[in-house]
């Protein structure tokens, strides 16, 4: 669905988000999270989805830079997302194909001003590389 790309692509170009991305190697390895209320009912239903003001996103897509036209990598991912408690949250990735375009999406919840510090392993073309990053969601009022 056209409409999921073009949304990501927003998400991926608003200054908040501008350079989030980490290289290793050739791949360069996209990423964000933000609140699940960011999508509209009908991309939320669509994509099976939960919207809810204590529901995020985590969205990663995968680039190889080897090549003069960036491409979609395929990839498996596994991930934690560990609050400054201690209590951790087992991140469940799948995978989105739009036309060469692919992401992979995980939810997860949480309560308000909480952070979290992922960690992500990527598994692709027989490597395996650890992404990490540190976000704080707040609950929509």
């Amino acid at each position: 669905m056209k409409i999921l790309l073009s949304l990501l692509l927003l998400v991926f170009t608003l200054p908040s988000y501008a350079g989030q991305f980490k290289k290793f190697g050739d791949l360069e390895v996209h990423y964000s999270s933000f609140a699940s209320t960011f999508l509209t009912p009908e991309i939320a239903s669509h994509y099976k989805i939960q919207r809810s003001r204590y529901s995020a996103l985590v969205n990663i897509a995968i680039l190889d830079t080897s090549k003069e036209e960036k491409t979609a990598v395929k990839a498996q991912l596994t991930g934690i997302a560990r609050n400054v408690l201690g209590q951790q949250k087992k991140l469940n990735f799948r995978e989105i194909k739009e036309g060469k375009s692919i992401y992979y999406l995980a939810e997860f919840k949480h309560t308000n001003d909480e952070t979290f510090n992922f960690t992500i392993t990527i598994y692709s073309n027989g490597k395996k590389e650890t992404l990490t990053f540190k976000q704080t969601f707040f609950v929509d009022k």
